[in-house]
């Protein structure tokens, strides 16, 4: 896709109403975890996540790390981001993380939006992903502990049939049925696909078959 074409119909949705929960559950895994019953919500942590969109070739492709085994959630491919400092608007949070974890300047980036946000139960945070955008493609290399390594992924080969893949994992004792995206030699699970799903709706996607 064309990245002055996919930033276009990216500002236009975010002039409605975002898709939300039916476009994030398109690759959610089955069933939701929820919060647990007791859960007291005065101990939720609020975090961001940039979401980085950029041309190569003049084809758009977005920012995402493959998460190093030093830390919690080791092989995982997440988009930069972490915990939102006190005095931190979620843009500021999210622009912060990327400069940390992957070297990105701000200068030349463009706030273009927030998606909605993710409720992640297993790590009581509140995910807030927010759209940017550069219009060359950023000099990046990881810059934090936590990256082992920078992915940029064509939005191309998200929209792809043969990208969707589901796999049965284990946690707790528990199987459950988790769709993934698979791009770049790696696959995209939990909380992060359902971020992508929400913005590649926006983008006209319209998720994996119905299992």
């Amino acid at each position: 896709m064309n990245f002055e074409t996919a930033l276009d119909r990216v500002r236009e949705a975010l002039r409605s109403p975002l898709p939300g929960a039916p476009a994030q559950d398109l690759l959610t895994p089955i069933p939701r975890r929820e919060w647990p019953a007791n859960w007291d919500p005065t101990r939720l942590r609020h975090a961001a996540g940039l979401l980085l969109v950029f041309p190569i070739d003049r084809h758009a492709h977005v920012v995402l790390t493959l998460r190093s085994d030093r830390v919690r959630h080791g092989g995982q491919v997440s988009m930069p981001g972490g915990v939102v400092e006190p005095g931190e608007t979620f843009e500021q949070a999210a622009l912060r993380e990327a400069h940390e974890e992957v070297g990105l300047a701000a200068e030349g980036v463009e706030i273009v939006g927030p998606l909605t946000p993710i409720d992640i139960p297993v790590s009581g945070f509140r995910l807030h992903p927010i759209v940017a955008a550069a219009a060359e493609r950023p000099a990046l290399h990881p810059a934090d502990a936590e990256v082992a390594r920078i992915l940029e992924i064509d939005i191309d080969a998200l929209f792809d049939a043969s990208a969707i893949a589901w796999r049965a994992m284990t946690r707790d004792g528990a199987t459950r049925q988790v769709p993934c995206l698979a791009a770049a030699g790696v696959e995209i699970w939990g909380a992060t696909a359902m971020v992508l799903a929400e913005f590649l709706t926006l983008l006209g996607w319209r998720g994996p078959s119905a299992k």
